[in-house]
């Protein structure tokens, strides 16, 4: 089976975007792909700011990124562009880091106003890094997620069927 990563490029894990990390996650282990992800907020601030290329936690996390197959990248919108949290990561990646990979961006926003966030923000920046194959993703409302307890989320049905068929999409790039 393939090697799946996944970059959640929120600030926390008490946000919606939690709730898309638990449905990729959980839709590539039942598939019975290996999975790893790298919470960026996780990852050491100073390094992350000040560039360090050397840091040890930098290049684990970047060697799980060269190791995938498949790159799935979570994130908010914050002023129609992708996080600033994100940003500084993918700065870190070498410069043709995504080459050779499948890329999925799955995107939580608050408005429909920012839905081109993924084709004018992400995926120049993703292109940049050397990706070819990026997927279409979804973009979902911080709406159609439902906070019922502290670290609990509710996916509306309507965005669990699309985002099933997603990864479903990027499942089969895998075989």
């Amino acid at each position: 089976m393939a090697n799946v990563v996944i970059i959640y490029g929120g600030n926390s894990h008490r946000s919606r975007l939690k709730a898309l990390f638990e449905k990729t996650e959980g839709y590539f282990k039942a598939e019975g792909h290996e999975t790893s992800s790298i919470f960026v907020h996780e990852l050491p601030a100073e390094d992350l700011i000040t560039a360090n290329f050397a840091s040890e936690d930098i290049q684990k996390a970047n060697a799980k990124v060269e190791q995938a197959s498949l790159v799935v990248v979570i994130t908010p919108v914050y002023k129609a562009a992708y996080s600033g949290i994100l940003k500084t990561y993918l700065d870190l990646l070498p410069q043709k880091g995504l080459e050779g990979k499948t890329l999925l961006p799955l995107v939580l926003g608050g408005s429909f106003g920012h839905l081109l966030a993924i084709d004018y923000a992400l995926k120049p920046v993703l292109s940049s890094l050397g990706a070819t194959n990026i997927l279409s993703g979804a973009y979902v409302l911080d709406s159609h997620i439902e906070r019922v307890e502290e670290d609990q989320f509710i996916i509306s049905t309507e965005i669990t069927e699309r985002i099933d068929r997603v990864l479903q999409l990027a499942g089969e790039e895998l075989k």
